[in-house]
């Protein structure tokens, strides 16, 4: 989904990253592709065959929030007349925006703020969430103290888990089109090299059963191999791939239109049918303009179901133009920079991105107005979904599949006194094949989120506020809470060593990384007037 709909007109309108000021009360922030175990209540998962638009599971609002009716703006945060006390997303996987920071930290540079996504700084790390037995998602909820004891801020993980991936043998087979970026941009270290070792990769991991087909582009667009079955053809995929040289321009519109008409040609019934696109996403020829782009694979995405993968490579990288492209073809993306990160997605990820356990999933948070003063979802502000459009069904959601989490924080703050329930989770999301709805609901009180995040048992709930923290501060905005960057790398590197997490160790080094090129520190904001959510 690439657009974000306005709460309170319905309207779907575009949102800039670019724009978004730093405040000093709270980061903007995420919801994250990862999860832990927490302290929740789940309950039973239901199905609503009506679809349609209906009211979100909100608390109604209480006495209280009717005293900032009318109230002025303070410090750039938006008052609510009455306070709007209800978060609603659609679910995200993504986690580019994580592995081209690190890429540009590396290279010694700090990345554009408007390419730093918070929920896929999360994302990018396992939280260890139970999963659900079978089909649909688990709902956990969880917390803590943002600072230090008496403060009145707290940090609230709603995380929601698929079933476990299913073994290489166990799953459907796969029949994918790989959209190959050989323009003259792709020469550098690290970038068609890089797509070329990846590919060698993963023809080794694919099944016999599974199918290939392997469309290039530079100013023009060129099939070198129809779908083809794996079977006795590895050394054939192999010539092909070898063969690929950069050349010309980056015409990402031809290569789009050519890979969904071979993807379409080719469709295999049965199987997982997806597109990849491995790029740098620098289009230059042609159509440059993406959601023009988007047009052209509009029918192949309703049709025939067949979604994108985004892979992104280089160090000088079209990210927003991938996050559409991929937004729109129901897909997610990822960034390679090395060999390592290459085995990751193309072994360890990709498969559970085949295949789709739900469609069009939204989340809706409902914070209870008797205990919650203002709360602030960090991250997903293209994600954004109006609060009536939640059980709406024709409203496009994100699509999720087997073996992922996705953890939406938020930044909450109390009412004086408060205790008791704080929020409700909800999950919706259609069932691919019958398109059925069904829901899944968690929730979390007072107790769950008044211990010391340091002193805490969950030290995946530790590394989910590091990688917030981290990302906040890269973009000029603070978390309750937010630790200068060299406390942030020191903290990073206790968990790395208590995890034995190698991910968190990267995420440490990344960290120092930026501390010695920024040479700043943050501090945790202190609360305003205004009630409800802030923007």
């Amino acid at each position: 989904m690439e657009r974000r709909t306005d709460k309170h007109t319905g309207r779907h309108v575009r949102t800039w990253r670019g724009a978004r000021a730093a405040l000093g009360v709270l980061l903007a922030g995420g919801v994250l592709l990862t999860g832990c175990s927490g302290t929740s209540s789940g309950t039973k998962a239901t199905s609503d065959s009506r679809g349609g638009s209906r009211p979100g599971p909100g608390p109604a609002a209480s006495a209280g929030a009717a005293e900032s009716d009318g109230a002025k703006k303070q410090d750039g945060l938006r008052e609510s007349a009455p306070p709007d006390y209800l978060s609603t997303f659609a679910l995200d996987v993504d986690t580019a925006s994580y592995g081209y920071a690190r890429r540009t930290l590396a290279d010694g540079a700090l990345p554009e703020p408007s390419t730093v996504r918070p929920e896929e700084f999360v994302n990018s790390f396992r939280q260890g969430y139970k999963r659900p037995d079978g089909n649909g998602f688990s709902v956990n909820v969880d917390g803590a103290r943002a600072g230090d004891k008496g403060e009145d801020w707290s940090l609230v993980r709603v995380g929601l888990a698929t079933r476990a991936a299913p073994d290489r043998d166990e799953r459907p087979p796969a029949a994918l089109t790989f959209v190959v970026d050989i323009s003259g941009s792709m020469a550098e270290a690290g970038r068609l090299d890089l797509v070329k070792k990846s590919l060698d990769i993963l023809t080794d991991e694919l099944r016999d059963d599974d199918s290939v087909s392997l469309v290039t582009f530079s100013d023009e667009a060129e099939t070198l191999l129809p779908m083809t079955r794996l079977r006795d053809h590895r050394g054939r995929i192999r010539d092909r791939v070898d063969s690929m040289e950069p050349t010309d321009s980056t015409n990402v519109e031809a290569g789009i239109r050519r890979g969904y008409d071979e993807a379409v040609d080719g469709r295999v019934e049965g199987a997982n049918n997806r597109v990849v696109l491995l790029s740098d996403a620098l289009a230059n020829t042609g159509e440059t303009d993406a959601a023009a782009v988007l047009e052209r694979i509009g029918s192949a995405r309703r049709d025939h179901g067949i979604t994108l993968f985004g892979v992104g490579v280089g160090s000088d990288y079209g990210d927003a133009f991938m996050e559409q492209l991929t937004n729109k073809g129901d897909g997610h993306t990822t960034y390679i920079a090395d060999e390592e990160q290459a085995r990751k997605v193309f072994v360890d990820q990709l498969p559970a991105h085949l295949e789709l356990t739900a469609r069009d999933a939204k989340a809706q948070v409902a914070f209870d107005p008797k205990t919650v003063k203002q709360f602030k979802l960090v991250g997903y502000e293209d994600r954004k979904v109006a609060d009536e459009d939640f059980r709406d069904d024709r409203v496009d959601g994100g699509e999720v599949g087997p073996g992922h989490t996705v953890t939406a924080l938020y930044a909450v703050r109390l009412r004086a006194g408060a205790s008791g329930h704080v929020a409700t989770a909800t999950v919706r999301w259609l069932d691919p094949k019958t398109r059925a709805p069904h829901e899944e609901k968690g929730t979390v009180a007072t107790g769950a989120i008044d211990g010391p995040l340091w002193g805490g048992d969950s030290k995946r709930l530790q590394v989910t506020a590091v990688a917030a923290w981290f990302a906040g501060t890269l973009r000029g905005e603070q978390l309750p809470g937010t630790p200068a960057l060299g406390e942030l790398a020191s903290r990073a590197g206790k968990l790395a060593s208590a995890t034995e997490d190698a991910s968190v160790r990267k995420l440490a080094t990344a960290i120092g990384q930026a501390d010695r090129l920024r040479g700043g520190s943050g501090d945790g904001g202190s609360g305003g007037a205004p009630e409800g959510e802030l923007d």
